[in-house]
């Protein structure tokens, strides 16, 4: 459980950790679930999340993504995608495992290209919050189980797989808020 949530988002996402981000860990494997609040909609957080075709909108280290022409996205669609030089990866092919817009939750796994991320899967889900004075904010969590490298450790594994989750989650936080700013409304717009 993220230690930045409150006792009242613990209580509410106990469900959806359990069923989302539990992953059963074999010998060489690690795994870690990350929480982060946004103070906007979760129709607006869930517009952009849910765009597998879109990644680069909030995903910091992606170049670009291409997507077959004509893409209906459902599962087992995949997606090309380039990354930014300096990381220890240059392409990754990944494919759409789960996309449920009634419960907010998507996932893909990494199914080939350059990199050091093998066996790779993430679930990324977005939870709504609500006071009585009607203050709305967004909690997601992403989780993900991935092979260790040779000559890596589960630490080093890890530590590099979190930075690139966090700094993500981050930025996916700053694009909504400005989204939900810019619609004045608290509705939040939409990515198209």
């Amino acid at each position: 459980m993220p230690s930045e949530l409150t006792q009242e988002e613990r209580s509410q996402l106990t469900q959806s950790i359990s069923e989302f981000h539990t992953y059963l860990l074999r010998p060489g494997t690690c795994s870690s679930l990350h929480a982060q609040r946004i103070h906007a909609p979760p129709e607006t957080v869930w517009s952009v999340v849910r765009h597998f075709d879109k990644p680069q909108t909030y995903k910091h280290f992606i170049k670009s993504c291409s997507v077959e022409k004509g893409l209906e996205m459902r599962v087992g669609c995949t997606r090309d995608v380039v990354v930014i030089s300096g990381l220890p990866a240059n392409t990754s092919t990944e494919r759409l495992d789960m996309l449920d817009d009634e419960r907010r939750a998507t996932g893909f796994s990494i199914v080939g290209g350059e990199h050091r991320l093998k066996s790779y899967r993430s679930v990324t889900t977005v939870h709504g919050f609500e006071k009585e004075n009607r203050r709305i904010w967004t909690v997601v969590l992403e989780s993900y189980v991935v092979d260790m490298p040779e000559g890596n450790s589960e630490d080093d594994t890890r530590m590099f797989a979190d930075t690139v989750v966090k700094l993500n989650l981050q930025k996916l936080a700053t694009v909504t808020e400005a989204m939900a700013r810019n619609a004045g409304d608290g509705s939040g717009s939409q990515v198209t």
